[in-house]
């Protein structure tokens, strides 16, 4: 499986990902569409917002990869325009990124 991280991340469930096995992907700086495509957004597996100030970034690869999907781990809330279009979303508080890790790859670390 092959994820996309966008935002800083300070949970760490893209290291737990790395950690699962998985291939991650961090876009640096401002995740225009360029640095979305440039970091795979348009064929990864996972898509994973840590910032839901991004929020508009979800409509932006949904557009090129409508089968990706979105993980928000942030404790806001998500803008209602984005929230439809997110699969999961998760407060840090209420998982560790561990926890999280282990369920969005069920088991199919690496693949």
């Amino acid at each position: 499986m092959t994820a996309v991280v966008v935002g800083p991340d300070e949970d760490g469930l893209g290291a737990a990902l790395d950690a699962a096995g998985e291939e991650v992907h961090r876009v640096e700086g401002v995740p225009t569409g360029d640095a979305l495509r440039a970091a795979g957004a348009d064929d990864a597996d996972l898509f994973v917002l840590t910032d839901v100030g991004e929020a508009t970034t979800i409509a932006v690869v949904k557009e090129h990869n409508p089968g990706v999907r979105v993980v928000v781990y942030d404790d806001g809330s998500l803008p209602a325009f984005a929230s439809g279009q997110a699969d999961i979303a998760v407060d840090p508080a209420l998982l560790g990124p561990e926890t999280v890790a282990d369920e969005l790859t069920n088991g199919t670390a690496g693949s």
